[in-house]
């Protein structure tokens, strides 16, 4: 990618040497503040001025008519004499050496250089520059928001050029800073073409209802001219792209003024007429080349002799400066240089394309006011077309003049660029529909036959340059047709949004990755098109916005993200905000991105429910009973589980629905047995949860009970609260039980001091075996409380709802009655070891009646096999009971 190409000169002038070299000489061009552009346009003083405001604010405008174009005097040319020409510099990317800021913008690009990749590292920033642009103009005006994109990019744009300059060639990332210079560089003028032609398009929209003024057809070429661009908006909107087109050569302009150089003379060949006068007092002087032998400016063609080596050279790039010129919208600069290389005649050639105009017509005053334009322009343009067809001609002096009379054929052979090809285009159909008005008008008095038919009847519309562009012998135009900024700038000029979208939506599914930056645009381009209610595909705009969200998720974007998102339909905006914050971890990062996601106008409760419950049914493992008798092991995927449940606790008012989420995952982690995680996630609920939730009752008017969900949450939640107190204290219990005292032992044949000994570690074990076997006491009353909490658990048993009249949700039901069958058996057994290993055989016995009581049901929980165990520890306990002496009951046998 060559990114000092210009579209005129593109040779090896512009080398490193003459880069070099232009710090010791410099000859610019001026530029004035607001160039029209156009030989038409120049004169259009009576017209009216483009829209400045947007859309957004369109209710707070005059409905006043007001002049779309107006003609900007070009003072800056018309102020300096020839002697301030050398003095006078074109504003250039690369100027700026007295600047104080240049010391620390050579500071800055020498830290850039030093990052992997320079380019991105100096336009990430782009990012959020756009969103802050984005926010500072919400309310104002859209157009000043695309003035301020453009400006943005700018400023990138120039240090990208810096690093280019600086970095090696040839190093890798010296090639991508390129790349990223050149998307920014597009992406900055295709910014401002879509200002330039929607300004206008919304304001003819606006205006469509009022009359326009229609003036005398004998008044003058110019007004006819006027009233087209007024009442035509493909011309006006043409010459509006032949503007926009020309803005982006005088941009290039800049990168290589400063290296041309031109030898400032008051007489034009002077070599020439040099070598004549030599001749006149030397004429012997063996053997000389032929020359011409008059200087006048139509003596080479005439004689067909040429001038002198130096002065055909100068000419050659004098006249490839003056197209360059032309093609930048400079006609009176090219005028000015003409003048200052001693070619007086030349500027004159280039003043014939001004549109008649006599005022003292339309006007009554007292005053003669001077006539403006050429009375003879139409054979001036026939005079130019055959100087553009003239073959002895250098080829830049006949697009030159091919430029003036609409000459296309001989103009294309110069443009060498897509954008030049393209100008071209657009500028002979300006000329082309403009000459053909006047002409209709009746106010062309002249014989036309001299210019070409073709000419004269072409049908010109958009749809027809770009086709033509399609079918050019090009290789490079066809290549730089194809890129994505050139196919874009297409679809904008032919306002075809729906082609547009298309394309997006091609190069989303087809490219494997598109630049981030040129997602960036088409992300705020959409944005931009919904601003003016324009009818978008909603889906292909849907999928551009996902697209560039998830551009920013994979670039930790995280201050951007909700803004973006809130531009989606509702659905999507949550389910895609619940995908960003899943990765998400840290807790303060956390609230930062809840916090983003209220302002931006997101439904935060859902998306945080919708983060939960994609963590929480990530699991594939289906809910039912575990054979499985130990606890397991807490893996990655379950601390993620945990862990989301962090998102429901930062607002109160979300308490109700973490209770919900966590007993779903709790019941997932009892189901396989993970009481720990089961634990970790009890946890994170806040222990005033349940009476928040009732407080926020309270404050929404509910004097009567909390609604059914949010009561059965609440009886779910103590129910695993009493499960996990009672496993937990078992396992304490267990614990205990299993590290009783060691009972001190006496050698065979002790010694005196040793039995002395043993005696004190025999006390010290009785007084340990006591407050151990008490400390088991307690612990074996406490488990067994805990125990019969789950398994006679109040108003209807453990994990029961009490309330009917809740919303059916059969997954949850089902869940809750798969765990009564897993869990509660265990309790019971558990509390049977409990009861076995402390001897209490009878209370063991008595734990029959319970499971068998009609008023509990357990015994519905229980398998087959479980109960064939639970009675066959009862049977345990009855032999036992036997041995010592009692009924298989446990109570005394009577004699």
């Amino acid at each position: 990618m060559d990114w000092l190409d210009s579209p005129v000169i593109r040779d090896s002038e512009v080398t490193r040497t003459a880069r070099r070299k232009s710090s010791h000489k410099k000859v610019a061009f001026p530029l004035a503040q607001d160039v029209s552009g156009s030989p038409i346009l120049a004169h259009s003083s009576g017209t009216r001025a483009l829209l400045q405001h947007t859309p957004g604010s369109l209710l707070k405008q005059s409905r006043s008519r007001t002049p779309r174009f107006v003609h900007t005097p070009r003072g800056l040319s018309t102020t300096l004499d020839d002697s301030e020409w050398t003095s006078s510099f074109y504003p250039s990317p690369l100027s700026g050496l007295g600047d104080t800021s240049f010391t620390e913008d050579l500071n800055l690009s020498a830290v850039m250089l030093k990052e992997e990749d320079p380019g991105e590292a100096a336009s990430v920033s782009l990012f959020p520059d756009f969103l802050q642009a984005f926010l500072k103009h919400a309310s104002t005006a859209v157009f000043d928001l695309l003035e301020d994109y453009e400006a943005i990019c700018q400023d990138k744009v120039s240090t990208l050029q810096k690093l280019v300059l600086r970095s090696a060639t040839g190093q890798q990332k010296s090639s991508k800073t390129a790349g990223i210079f050149w998307l920014l560089q597009q992406e900055m003028v295709t910014w401002r073409l879509v200002t330039s032609l929607y300004r206008d398009r919304v304001q003819s929209a606006l205006e469509e209802d009022i009359m326009m003024d229609v003036a005398n057809p004998s008044v003058s070429e110019r007004v006819i001219m006027e009233q087209l661009f007024q009442k035509d908006e493909v011309v006006r909107q043409s010459q509006l792209v032949v503007d926009w087109l020309e803005s982006i050569a005088r941009d290039e302009l800049g990168d290589f003024s400063d290296n041309i150089e031109f030898y400032a003379k008051s007489v034009c060949w002077e070599n020439t007429l040099h070598a004549l006068k030599q001749r006149q007092t030397q004429p012997q002087m063996g053997f000389m080349r032929p020359l011409v032998t008059e200087l006048d400016p139509d003596a080479p063609i005439r004689q067909k002799r040429p001038l002198v080596d130096l002065d055909r050279e100068d000419d050659a790039r004098l006249l490839k400066n003056l197209f360059a010129l032309v093609r930048a919208g400079m006609t009176d600069e090219a005028q000015r240089l003409c003048k200052r290389c001693g070619q007086a005649w030349r500027a004159a050639t280039l003043e014939g394309w001004k549109l008649y105009h006599d005022p003292n017509i339309a006007e009554n005053g007292s005053e003669i006011l001077p006539v403006e334009g050429n009375p003879h322009r139409c054979i001036w343009k026939a005079c130019c077309w055959r100087m553009a067809e003239e073959d002895q001609f250098n080829r830049y002096e006949k697009a030159l003049y091919a430029a003036l009379s609409g000459n296309l054929r001989q103009l294309l052979p110069v443009c060498e660029s897509w954008e030049d090809t393209l100008w071209a285009h657009f500028r002979v159909m300006v000329d082309t529909l403009v000459e053909q008005e006047i002409r209709s008008s009746g106010m062309t008095t002249e014989a036309l036959e001299e210019l070409p038919r073709e000419y004269l009847e072409a049908n010109w519309t958009m749809e027809k340059v770009f086709e033509e562009l399609q079918t050019t012998e090009s290789k490079r135009v066809l290549e730089e047709s194809k890129q994505h900024y050139h196919i874009i700038q297409k679809y904008i000029i032919l306002g075809d949004l729906d082609g547009l979208l298309e394309e997006f939506s091609d190069w989303m599914t087809n490219v494997p990755s598109l630049p981030s930056h040129l997602l960036r645009f088409m992300s705020h381009l959409v944005l931009f098109y919904r601003s003016l209610g324009m009818q978008l595909k909603e889906e292909i705009s849907v999928e551009v916005l996902k697209a560039y969200i998830g551009l920013l998720v994979k670039g930790k974007q995280t201050e951007l993200i909700a803004f973006y998102v809130s531009h989606l339909p509702a659905d999507v905006a949550v389910s895609q905000y619940a995908t960003f914050l899943e990765s998400v971890t840290e807790a303060e990062q956390r609230k930062r991105c809840l916090e983003l996601g209220r302002e931006a106008g997101l439904d935060v409760a859902a998306v945080t429910k919708t983060v939960v419950e994609t963590v929480r049914e990530r699991d594939s493992q289906e809910f039912a009973h575990h054979d499985v008798t130990l606890d397991t092991a807490t893996t990655a995927e379950d601390r993620q589980k945990i862990d989301v449940i962090d998102w429901l606790v930062f607002d109160p008012a979300q308490r109700a629905e973490a209770l919900k989420q966590s007993n779903a995952i709790m019941r997932k982690f009892l189901a396989s047995k993970k009481h720990d995680a089961a634990k970790e996630v009890f946890a994170k609920v806040p222990a005033d949860s349940m009476k928040e939730i009732c407080r926020l009752c309270e404050e929404q008017g509910m004097d009567t009970r909390l609604p059914a969900e949010d009561e059965n949450a609440i009886r779910e939640h103590l129910c695993i609260r009493a499960y996990l107190e009672a496993h937990e204290k078992f396992n304490e219990w267990f614990k205990h039980m299993n590290a009783p005292p060691v009972k001190p032992t006496l050698a065979a044949q002790a010694k005196f001091t040793e039995k002395v000994a043993f005696e004190m570690k025999e006390k010290e074990y009785q007084m340990e075996h006591e407050r151990w076997q008490g400390g088991l006491d307690a612990l074996t009353e406490d488990v067994k409380e805990r125990i019969y909490n789950v398994l006679l658990f109040v108003d209807g048993g453990w994990m029961v709802d009490v309330r009917e009249d809740a919303e059916e949700e059969p997954e949850r039901v089902h869940q809750m009655s798969v765990l009564r069958r897993l869990c509660l058996p265990m309790m019971a057994f558990l509390l049977q070891t409990v009861l076995q290993k402390t001897q209490r055989h009878q209370e063991n016995l008595r734990l029959a009646d319970i499971i068998a009581s009609e008023q509990h049901r357990l015994y519905e929980v229980f398998s087959k096999d479980e109960l064939h165990n639970f009675l066959q520890r009862l049977r345990e306990s009855s032999l036992l009971l036997l041995d010592k002496g009692l009924d298989p009951l446990g109570y005394e046998i009577q004699q």
